[in-house]
């Protein structure tokens, strides 16, 4: 009896009505669920602005500009490019006199920093909406415990009912809000290990194709 009374409550409670009686609870919870799904968005615009930018081909150009030794070249040919290895390998080169490698790190950390914007966040939201689920939990049991300890249960079994709803109800919502959010939080960083691999293929490429040319040069 007392398992059916909170399921029923729940069941047949439209959307509004559940965040109503879920409590104020539901508040920060609701401003939570805005915050992750405004970093998802963010980050899907980035990430399919940064995939457009792409250009593969050109970044071989370059390095094969740097073997044949024009190093210039490979500079020019990079400057327009809104790729972000290519803009790496602009700024390693056109460092290269100080120290390559130390330009070369500069730049990727900057671009990876970007890859990694917002991803923080998104975890935060993660972590904190279960959370909030549980404190609504407590919350509602407190509810619940004070109407038990009134005395007469039937004359307060909506209240008692009323609480163990409002439990529900905030612990699924913080739940659902951080399992909808894992998906995308685990997609994006794979896209962040996938931009590092192609910034430390470049690193790669950059280092074996100086180490040709010097070798012709011997």
């Amino acid at each position: 009896m007392h398992t059916s009374l909170p399921l029923a409550f729940v069941m047949g409670l439209t959307p509004m009505e559940l965040f109503v009686h879920g409590g104020w609870i539901m508040w920060p919870i609701l401003l939570t669920s805005f915050v992750a799904v405004t970093a998802v968005v963010e980050r899907v615009i980035f990430l399919l602005s940064e995939n457009a930018r792409r250009q593969p081909a050109l970044v071989e150009q370059m390095l094969e500009k740097v073997e044949n030794g024009d190093v210039e070249g490979a500079v020019h040919l990079g400057n327009p490019s809104r790729d972000y290895v290519a803009r790496i390998l602009v700024y390693a080169l056109t460092h290269r006199d100080h120290s390559l490698t130390n330009a070369f790190t500069r730049a990727a950390n900057h671009e990876l920093n970007r890859f990694q914007r917002g991803i923080a966040v998104l975890d935060t939201c993660i972590t904190l909406a279960p959370l909030l689920g549980l404190l609504g939990t407590v919350l509602g049991m407190m509810n619940t415990f004070g109407a038990l300890g009134e005395g007469d249960i039937s004359a307060n079994a909506g209240a008692i009912t009323g609480g163990v709803g409002e439990a529900l109800i905030a612990v699924a919502a913080g739940l659902l809000i951080s399992i909808t959010a894992l998906l995308p939080f685990n997609v994006l960083n794979v896209r962040v290990e996938q931009a590092r691999h192609n910034i430390t293929d470049a690193a790669n490429a950059l280092e074996l194709t100086m180490k040709k040319r010097a070798a012709a040069l011997v």
